[in-house]
C-alpha cells in the first residue's frame, strides 16, 4: 500500500471483515493455547503453571480485573479423566500390561493434561472476557 488508508494502522485500530479483534490482539484460541496477553500478544499471561501474572509486563494490562477463577477446573478434570480412563481401559484390554506400567504411564500424563487443560481454559476465559469487555453487572437507576 502506498500511503493508502490502512497503511499505518495504530495498535487500537479495528481490523476489517467484522472481526472484534484489534490489531496486535491475538484471537482467543491463540491467547489460550500459548498464554498470550489478550491486549498486546506478549507471552506474559501466566506466572506459574496455572497462576496469572498480576499484569502484562509489556502493555501493563491488569489481569486482576477479570474474574476467571477456577470455573473450568472441575469441568476439564472430569472430561480429561473420562478420556484417559477410556484410553487406559482400552490399553489394558488390548495389551494387558502390568500394573506398574499403568502407574508410570497414566499418573504423569493425567497431571500434565489437567494442568495444560487448566491453562488453556483459564486463558480462553480471560481472553474472551477481555475481547468482549465483560464486567460485573451493575444496577442502573431509572433516573440514569
Amino acid at each position: 500500500m502506498s500511503g493508502a488508508a490502512g497503511a499505518h494502522l495504530s495498535p487500537r485500530t479495528k481490523l476489517p471483515a467484522g472481526d472484534n479483534i484489534q490489531k496486535g490482539q491475538p484471537p482467543v484460541w491463540r491467547a489460550a493455547l500459548f498464554g498470550l496477553c489478550p491486549e498486546c500478544g506478549g507471552k506474559t499471561l501466566f506466572d506459574g503453571p496455572v497462576k496469572f501474572h498480576a499484569a502484562c509486563k509489556d502493555c501493563r494490562l491488569d489481569y486482576g480485573r477479570y474474574n476467571v477463577g477456577d470455573g473450568p477446573a472441575a469441568f476439564l478434570t472430569l472430561i480429561i479423566g473420562a478420556l484417559l480412563i477410556a484410553i487406559a481401559l482400552t490399553l489394558d484390554a488390548v495389551v494387558r500390561p502390568p500394573l506398574w506400567v499403568h502407574v508410570i504411564l497414566w499418573v504423569p500424563l493425567t497431571a500434565a493434561a489437567v494442568v495444560y487443560g487448566l491453562r488453556v481454559g483459564k486463558g480462553a476465559l480471560l481472553a474472551s472476557e477481555h475481547q468482549r469487555q465483560a464486567a460485573e453487572g451493575r444496577k442502573v437507576d431509572k433516573n440514569d
